[in-house]
């Protein structure tokens, strides 16, 4: 029996990078899974190359009517919905100083309002069968102090607050809320960096390399199944010891 038999699967941000290697694990893990994307033709592109147990859907997480859209057309097509990653993120360098108010509230619309806009049309599916696994998608930068990216920094934190008090809130539910924190990963998101910036910050991982997309998803997978059924409000750090 696969790891994930019969559960159903949404992923935000799932067209590319990190989302569409969970999606791709999942799959293989015997799970039905939804990616969601503003990115529409990559979106669809992934989806066509994961084959018939994929499905991509249009989404902008900020959106509550797309949340609401989104779970109604999951549940429908599959008839459940067991597992929550709130994947979709921004990232820009920018201090606080450099931080513009309209830069801090777009990041926190997509990073922060995002996460709690899924969880909370989510859960309700969840509650319905009395299981469930939501895994939020943080960072180390939501483990300590990042300068150079503070507005991503702070909903970053923030996300790492949220799935805490998610998860005792919805304990009695039988639903499970972790977060994940990833340290440098080769996404997209990485060329933010730039050249000199990531050679910078290789110097600091311990393991002496930046992280594959599908070394986090494999984190996921585990928090997604039930290998972690006892694992509830908590961060889990995929980092290659650049926090230790």
């Amino acid at each position: 029996m696969n790891r994930l038999d019969d559960k159903v699967a949404l992923i935000t941000g799932g067209a590319r990078g990190q989302g569409a290697s969970e999606a791709e694990l999942f799959i293989a893990a015997g799970a039905k899974v939804v990616i969601t994307d503003v990115l529409e033709d990559e979106g669809n592109a992934t989806a066509q190359r994961l084959g018939e147990a994929c499905s991509f859907i249009s989404h902008d997480v900020t959106s509550v009517s797309d949340w609401e859209r989104v779970v109604a057309e999951t549940v429908e097509r599959h008839g459940r919905l067991d597992v929550l990653v709130n994947n979709a993120g921004i990232f820009r360098i920018a201090s606080m100083l450099q931080t513009s108010v309209e830069d801090w509230n777009q990041m926190l619309a997509v990073n922060q309002t995002g996460v709690f806009l899924g969880m909370k049309a989510c859960a309700p599916a969840m509650q319905a069968h009395n299981a469930g696994s939501i895994i939020n998608i943080s960072s180390i930068a939501g483990l300590g102090a990042a300068a150079v990216a503070h507005a991503y920094a702070a909903t970053k934190w923030a996300v790492r607050g949220m799935s805490k008090a998610a998860a005792v809130e919805l304990a009695p539910s039988g639903i499970r809320v972790n977060s994940v924190h990833p340290g440098i990963i080769d996404t997209h998101m990485l060329q933010e960096f730039g050249d000199e910036l990531r050679d910078r910050m290789e110097t600091r991982i311990p393991l002496g390399r930046v992280a594959t997309a599908e070394e986090v998803a494999k984190l996921v997978l585990f928090l997604a199944s039930e290998d972690s059924s006892y694992c509830s409000g908590h961060e889990f750090v995929v980092d290659g010891a650049m926090t230790a």
